[in-house]
């Protein structure tokens, strides 16, 4: 999975103790439901709001529930 993160999404998840393997597991595994630019996926207690460019996925924000 090609896997980008924002200086951003990378912040929030050393704050919110979310790993880069919990990311992908949201996105794979998550209810999706699209935004303006992107989507916004739910899995667990976690969200991650990305955008699709080609075949990477580029990571905005990583939230908690």
């Amino acid at each position: 999975m090609g896997l980008i993160l924002t200086l951003h999404a990378k912040e929030q998840m050393v704050e919110r103790g979310v790993s880069r393997q919990q990311v992908i597991d949201t996105i794979k595994k998550g209810s999706k439901v699209v935004q303006t630019d992107g989507f916004l996926a739910s899995y667990s207690y976690i969200k991650v709001a990305y955008k699709m460019r080609g075949d990477k996925f580029i990571v905005k924000t990583v939230m908690l529930r």
